[in-house]
């Protein structure tokens, strides 16, 4: 807080900051629900994590060989990070610092981008700074709401890892990293919404950033195997896991994170000091003078709109499945003797052998990270809509099923080529370590493909609340989590067989290798038709904004 507090007192005095109580109470109460659903997940995640890896590997032999396993091969370090302890609570560590930092920093992001540009964009700031409000108010507001849920955090991550047995000072170490991690990319998020025009602009920039961290994070653990790479060194994720919760922690690192935390925090206070409300440094350009053909119906406006969103998800898949692939061969040693982690294996990836069993769990993970893309095109129509853009469409001779589907086509075929372009580099990845490129393309393509009616049908279950219940489409996300936590957590924590069927994923088959049968893809497709239709139904009958 001394971080976030000492820039703008330095910049321009407490009139600065008038107004900056009401404007984080308010920020509080509109983020009542986010900020606990993220606190409480994520903490309450890697608090009940050392269960599962008792359970897993209850001796310490076990665990020796598996740290022994994972730091010896490159792809797993760079997929996970190298093992610094081989206690419970070092696997742990090992499996949370990096990805709880990643969490960490969505959340933040999401938080700073929406009290700052979001509230410039639609307005309502600059009804708000006509009354007393200071200049650095808004800015200082939504820093403190993304502090405040950084340190709920780590004292929920913290507090639960020392209820269940850890050490104290480990426990802390990690709940540290991860929420210092959440507050170092709240800073860059703020530089973001000064630098960009818009708040989707602003969260894409951040979100680049982020992926450029964790890349340079794998990069350096697999070049090293003790994450001494200066690669590592470069990034926020790498600080998180070097900090060795568990293994000799070093709490000088947590001076890394103030110091740049600190550095951003001055320069988004710097650049908001020097900008009009509304305005920002990287303004739209303008276009040309005259529209391209392609512009002349709805389906070419939404293409121009969410292209670049496709293109980010696709080239994040090819680097995902070319790492998958690469680490595929090397799944018997990763398990090795461990009939409880072959067991889990074979839950989610099926009864076959072991490598197709990996292969299937990860075109498994690949096929319900794509029901994240296929949401967020569809719920562009609700951001078309509560913005004012789609009444100008509206007012012409053009339909609302015709506006609609222009964006589902996006929906529905950019999941498609996300999933072709994921399933072909885990396919050529694989085959390159197999040295036979042609015969592990076919498989492993078709069982991304295979993915696609469980995608679909979450595409239509969106496009169903948007149709029939446009003001509660923030619960899309919590189905599809649902939906994550079932195929993620499932397996590892048995859940019960009803529960798994919850899930259209759980009712396909485990390719490659697993028999294949025509009713699963029928009925799922089917059932995706039927939300379809129903919800451009609503849509049709209901008032628009």
């Amino acid at each position: 807080m001394t971080a976030v507090a000492a820039a703008p007192l330095a910049a321009g005095g407490s009139r600065h900051l008038a107004g900056t109580g009401a404007l984080l109470r308010l920020a509080l109460r509109r983020d009542r629900l986010m900020i606990p659903a993220w606190v409480l997940v994520l903490g309450l995640t890697v608090a009940g994590m050392g269960s599962s890896f008792e359970t897993l590997y209850d001796t310490p032999a076990e665990r020796a060989a598996l740290a022994a396993s994972m730091n010896a091969n490159a792809s797993l370090r760079a997929l996970y990070g190298p093992v610094f302890g081989d206690s419970i609570g070092g696997l742990i560590a090992w499996r949370m610092a990096g990805f709880g930092a990643v969490l960490a920093a969505v959340m933040s992001l999401l938080i700073v981008v929406r009290h700052t540009r979001e509230e410039e964009e639609t307005g309502r700031q600059e009804l708000l700074s006509a009354a007393m409000v200071g200049r650095r108010a808004p800015l200082t507001a939504a820093l403190l709401t993304a502090l405040i849920a950084n340190a709920a955090l780590a004292l929920v991550m913290a507090g639960g890892l020392i209820k269940s047995g850890r050490p104290a000072a480990g426990s802390l170490a990690l709940g540290v990293a991860v929420g210092a991690a959440g507050v170092l990319f709240a800073g860059l998020a703020a530089i973001a919404a000064q630098l960009t025009e818009s708040a989707r602009l602003a969260k894409g920039l951040t979100g680049a950033v982020l992926g450029l961290a964790f890349a340079l994070r794998a990069a350096g653990d697999a070049a090293t195997s003790d994450a001494t790479s200066p690669l590592t060194w470069i990034s926020p994720i790498g600080w998180a896991e070097n900090l060795r919760p568990y293994a000799g922690e070093r709490w000088w690192i947590i001076l890394l994170f103030l110091g740049a935390a600190a550095l951003t925090v001055s320069a988004a206070y710097v650049l908001t000091a020097r900008r009009d409300l509304g305005m920002s440094f990287l303004p739209a350009r303008p276009g040309p003078a005259r529209a391209p053909r392609s512009l002349n119906g709805p389906f070419g406006l939404a293409w121009r709109l969410q292209r670049t969103t496709l293109l980010g998800w696709t080239i994040g898949y090819v680097c995902a499945g070319g790492i998958f692939g690469g680490i595929a061969q090397g799944a018997s040693d990763m398990v090795g003797d461990n009939a409880r982690t072959r067991e889990i294996f074979e839950r989610m990836g099926g009864q076959q052998g072991l490598t197709d069993a990996f292969l299937a769990t990860m075109v498994g993970m690949l096929g319900m990270i794509a029901a994240l893309f296929a949401a967020g095109s569809v719920l562009r129509l609700r951001s078309e809509e509560t913005d004012d853009r789609a009444e100008p469409v509206l007012a012409g001779a053009v339909g609302r099923v015709r506006w609609a589907v222009s964006h589902l086509v996006v929906a529905y075929l950019g999941s498609a080529v996300i999933l072709t372009a994921g399933g072909l580099a885990l396919g050529v990845s694989y085959g390159l370590t197999t040295d036979d490129i042609a015969g592990g393309i076919g498989p492993v393509l078709g069982a991304a493909l295979a993915q696609l009616p469980a995608v679909w049908a979450l595409t239509g279950l969106a496009v169903l609340v948007f149709g029939l219940l446009p003001k509660a489409t923030a619960a899309v996300w919590a189905l599809i989590g649902g939906v994550l936590a079932i195929g993620w957590l499932g397996p590892v924590l048995k859940f019960p067989e009803w529960a798994m069927d919850l899930s259209p994923y759980s009712h396909l088959p485990k390719l490659p290798g697993a028999e294949v049968t025509a009713a699963p893809f029928v009925w799922l497709l089917v059932l995706s038709a039927v939300f379809l239709a129903a919800g451009l139904a609503g849509l049709r009958r209901r008032d628009i904004g």
